[in-house]
């Protein structure tokens, strides 16, 4: 009798178990079309799906699929995607980083040549891939709010996490649009009519959300990966948010909350291993697709003969190093035939190593330092911002800054930002916006560039089928 009492207990345990990953497997399952089966927000109708399910949150296990799902979705498509359609190939192409050797064909010619319409497929997949992450987060946050039986810690976990992913979206979406909508629900009959809200709304939508999701979230992370934002993730994100917005005191705050957390984050002296996936100055990362893969930017950006088959940095970029700047050596690569020289960003070195190496960063510590640097020195803490500029400067190999006034200094920041964040996510563009040099710079290396296109256009079917999202920017 007891042996068939355990192996009726041990049946009832397997048969739990089993039921669980069956379930699990069918959420990633349905999130997955779900996802991919909405072309925009728009047109998206109410759900019935697992993803919006009551069910689906009542159980940790799927609750916490249901998030994870959405992060595999950022690193496969979309804005941060590494891949080279994301924004780290695209904006390299569409600024001065890269020039673009590969076929007529592909989708980076347009952003490299500057001549983008707003019919082009490749700037309505990166409205659509967005907003369809922005309607899963807020999926998560609605599923959440209505569950039951989720203990309250992970209800804040997931909460905390869709909002900032929901902020995280809306910042890259306003800077390369402008004016969009700022969507915080999956009701069809709102997002249809949705209106585009100026920029300095969206940016108070964002802190709101974010400020929020500090409160929610640990200090720890789910895991020793970083692959889950945690609450210094949020700093990070809302200290870049107040640099772009012009809040200088705030962005040095809250720079200062993560570089101060020495506990969490060492900044990591050795140039090689910044972006391995064990780095202590990793803030958020992106792990890989598949058990012993690495980043999809190794595969866009890499290559072993020339001519390069899709981009290579710019000979523009490469003359912009310091003879002795050691990032020149250790994150760009050298390949000849012979006669011709290209190079490509070497950050992410490895493919095919058997077992994982590198995690796509997409927040780090060398950014943090930068941005306190930059809002010091609009505070007038020109000391103090040196002495930031300086730690990036170090590490590369250079001696501490020779700039004395406030302008120098901030030009001196922004020539380190481009050699620190290239090809890291748009970061020269957007910087090149934010100092107002965007025209200057450009219209002397991009035969292409107008004025407009620092702004993508809305895509045109967007504005047919939603009349609030017009007028159209200017120039298109």
């Amino acid at each position: 009798m007891k042996n068939f009492n355990n192996n009726k207990l041990n049946t009832r345990y397997h048969k739990d178990i089993i039921w669980r990953l069956v379930v699990l497997v069918i959420i990633i399952l349905v999130v997955t079309l779900s996802i991919c089966s909405c072309n925009d927000f728009v047109e998206i109708d109410l759900p019935s799906s697992q993803l919006t399910s009551n069910g689906v949150f009542e159980e940790k296990t799927t609750a916490n699929a249901a998030m994870t799902d959405i992060y595999s979705k950022i690193r496969d498509a979309g804005l941060l995607t590494g891949s080279a359609t994301g924004l780290s190939h695209l904006l390299g192409n569409y600024a001065d980083e890269l020039d673009f050797y590969g076929s007529s064909q592909n989708a980076a010619v347009v952003f490299y040549n500057n001549s983008l319409i707003a019919s082009n497929a490749d700037v309505k997949r990166l409205w659509d891939t967005s907003y369809n992450q922005i309607y899963a987060a807020n999926a998560v946050i609605e599923g959440v709010e209505n569950s039951v039986n989720l203990p309250i810690a992970d209800r804040k976990q997931l909460r905390g996490e869709a909002l900032f992913v929901r902020s995280l979206i809306h910042f890259y979406l306003t800077n390369l649009f402008g004016d969009i909508p700022y969507i915080t629900t999956t009701d069809y009959e709102k997002n249809s009519i949705a209106v585009r809200v100026p920029d300095s709304t969206i940016y108070n939508n964002i802190k709101d959300d974010l400020e929020e999701a500090i409160q929610l979230l640990p200090e720890d992370y789910f895991s020793t990966e970083r692959v889950r934002p945690n609450k210094y993730t949020v700093y990070a994100l809302l200290s870049r948010v107040n640099l772009y917005a012009g809040l200088w005191s705030e962005a040095a705050i809250e720079a200062s909350e993560v570089i101060n957390n020495t506990g969490l984050y060492v900044y990591e002296q050795d140039l090689d291993k910044v972006f391995l996936k064990e780095s202590t100055s990793t803030i958020w990362q992106l792990a890989p697709g598949f058990s012993g893969g690495n980043t999809l930017e190794s595969e866009t950006f890499n290559f072993t003969i020339g001519p390069p088959p899709l981009s290579a940095l710019s000979a523009n970029f490469m003359a912009a190093f310091d003879p002795n700047d050691q990032r020149e050596i250790h994150w760009t690569k050298a390949v000849s035939d012979g006669s011709t020289t290209w190079y490509h960003p070497f950050k992410y070195k490895s493919s095919n190593t058997g077992s994982s190496v590198e995690y796509s960063i997409v927040f780090r510590l060398g950014e943090l330092y930068l941005i306190r640097a930059e809002a010091r020195a609009h505070l007038g803490d020109l000391l103090g911002a040196k002495e930031d500029l300086n730690k990036i400067r170090n590490r590369a190999g250079l001696e501490d800054t020779t700039t004395l006034s406030q302008d120098e200094i901030l030009d001196a920041i922004l020539q380190e930002r481009r050699l620190e964040l290239f090809t890291e996510f748009g970061h020269r563009f957007f910087d090149l916006k934010r100092f107002n040099k965007v025209d200057e710079v450009l219209s002397m290396v991009k035969p292409g560039w107008d004025s407009h296109d620092v702004l993508f256009p809305i895509p045109e079917t967007e504005l047919k089928l939603n009349p609030n999202l017009q007028p159209q920017n200017q120039g298109y």
